[in-house]
Order: C-alpha cells, then sequence, then structure tokens
C-alpha cells in the first residue's frame, strides 16, 4: 500500500516508516548503519561514553582519534567488567603535561583526584612521557590510605624504552622497604620486579631483556604476579604485610624516611592503580590498552 506514512512494515514506497523498511526516509528503532532490509538510509552516531566525555571535556582533547581512542578504551574496561577496579588510570594522551596529568577515573583538576603534577625533567610528545632518569610525577595516592593491601593491589605501566637502567618506575614505600607497593620494569641487572609489602618477604623478581611493553604488577591475592602484555610471566605466593601509605609516583620510587627518590628512565604511554585483576581479567586489561595505543598509532 502505497501510504504517505507507514505505520506497519514500512513498504518500499512509504515515505516514512516505523519498522523495517528499505527505502525509508526516516528509520525509527536502533542505531545501525546498514537497515534490517539491508539499505544504508539508516545512519547515525555512537554516543560518546559520559566517562570518556568527561575526561576529554577536562583535557581539552581535540583531535577526534584521540577522543575515539579514549570512548573505545572506557567502553571495553566497562565491557570487561573491570571498570570499577581502578582507581587511577592514566591515559598520556594529547602530547603535553597539560593533557597528561589527567586521571581518567576522576578527571578533576584537584590532589583528591590523583591527577599529576610533574617535577622538572619530564618530556611530553604525543607517544607519552619521557622521564630523564631524575624525575617524578606525583600521583597523590596513598595506597594503604585508598583501600589497597598486600593482597589486593595492582600498579601497570605501558613502556616504550628498551634500555635498562635502575632502579624504580613507579611506587612508594617508608623507611626499611617494609610496606612497599613498586614496580621496575627493566634494572641494569636485567630484572623486572614488583613489591607488594615488605621486600624481605614479597619481593617478586624475574629476568627481562626488553623493557618495552605494558608491564601489569597484580596481587589480586595471596598470589603476587607480573604481567607482561597480558601472560603472567612471574608469580610468588606472599605473607601478610603492611603496604605503603605515603605517594604513589610515576618514574621513580618515593621512600620516606631516609632513602628518598629512586627514578627510572622509561617513556611512559600509559599507566594506573587500583585493586588486584584476575588472570583473565589482566589478559583483557592488556587487550584493551593494546586497542587504544594501536590506534595511537604508538604500540610495542
Amino acid at each position: 500500500m502505497a501510504n504517505a506514512n507507514g505505520w506497519g512494515d514500512g513498504a518500499s514506497n512509504n515515505n516514512i516508516g516505523w519498522g523495517k523498511g528499505a527505502d525509508n526516509a526516516i528509520g525509527w528503532g536502533s542505531v545501525y548503519s546498514v537497515s534490517e532490509a539491508g539499505a544504508t538510509d539508516i545512519v547515525g552516531t555512537p554516543a560518546v561514553d559520559p566517562d570518556a566525555q568527561a575526561f576529554i571535556t577536562a583535557a581539552a582533547i581535540t583531535d577526534p582519534t584521540q577522543q575515539s581512542a579514549i570512548n573505545t578504551l572506557v567502553v571495553d574496561l566497562k565491557g570487561y567488567s573491570i571498570w570499577t577496579k581502578f582507581k587511577a588510570i592514566y591515559p598520556i594522551v594529547g602530547g603535553t603535561a597539560a593533557t597528561h596529568k589527567w586521571n581518567l577515573k576522576d578527571p578533576r583538576d584537584l590532589d583528591a583526584a590523583f591527577r599529576l603534577t610533574f617535577a622538572t625533567g619530564w618530556t611530553h610528545s604525543a607517544n607519552g612521557m619521557l622521564p630523564n632518569g631524575a624525575t617524578y610525577a606525583n600521583t597523590f595516592f596513598k595506597p594503604s590510605t585508598e583501600g589497597l593491601t598486600y593482597n589486593n593491589n595492582h600498579l601497570s605501566y605501558y613502556s616504550r624504552t628498551s634500555t635498562a637502567f635502575d632502579f624504580y618506575d613507579m611506587g612508594s614505600g617508608t623507611a626499611g622497604f617494609t610496606d612497599l607497593l613498586s614496580l621496575w620494569i627493566r634494572r641494569t641487572a636485567n630484572t623486572s620486579g614488583y613489591d607488594s609489602g615488605a621486600v624481605s618477604t614479597n619481593r617478586l623478581t624475574i629476568t627481562n631483556t626488553d623493557g618495552r611493553g605494558f608491564y601489569n604488577n597484580t596481587a589480586p591475592s595471596t598470589t603476587a604476579k607480573i604481567f607482561k602484555n597480558g601472560s603472567s610471566i612471574a608469580s610468588k605466593t606472599n605473607s601478610a604485610s603492611s603496604i605503603s601509605n605515603i605517594n604513589v609516583q610515576i618514574g621513580a620510587l618515593l621512600e620516606s624516611g631516609g632513602f628518598g627518590y629512586s627514578y627510572g628512565n622509561k617513556q611512559c604511554a600509559f599507566a594506573s592503580i587500583g585493586d588486584g585483576l584476575t588472570d583473565t581479567e589482566a589478559a583483557n586489561f592488556y587487550t584493551a590498552v593494546q586497542a587504544y595505543q594501536t590506534t595511537l598509532s604508538r604500540q610495542v
């Protein structure tokens, strides 16, 4: 029937079809690039996730590729049901200190929102942020204060630098190394490591001759693990221990009460702090982050 307006199956000659139709001028329903009848007249733009939009607005990200990468990252992390595991996510996007400082989980310009402040010595670019081996970025995140424990925590760091360098790439602790939360990616002795509590009992190390990749050091239970590019490369059972209550640094470890700062030199393209991740969650986390880096053409 040649209706001007079709309230039914939307025949091929209807001007407006409420339902499926081959050549409807307007289609009411879900947004698809191809209609149910196989035509291409129903077109729409997917909505931006509100958490992604809040970050994009705060960081003043105007590049469409970067905006898309951020949105997809958020959607993927939520799709894998791990978004709530994170206390802080640093996408390191936009190419400047002003855009790199923001926490995706809470994009407010406040210490309490764990946005970064940078000491002198960082080089910022589209590929990430590069420390000079004697600098740090303060997250203002105190692990024990924010509910992390020796058997429930993670630190992640996406490194674009292979070279060996002493000492730490991320973390914090107090005098005597009794309650660290830290990671290092490749020291001069070609080791990668993770501290989740007392160094004497809870330090985990493994041989590592290439510092590039996505490192996720995590303790979802008393079993602590180092993941590189989504695969577990080392694990051990930790003993009960306290954990750091001072600010985590990116590009260094801050150990209060005597040792001071201990620095790394790896270009950082992503970092995060949060709860422990299971093997499946860690693998999915890598998939999401690697897709993000690939969209930005800086994957390793």
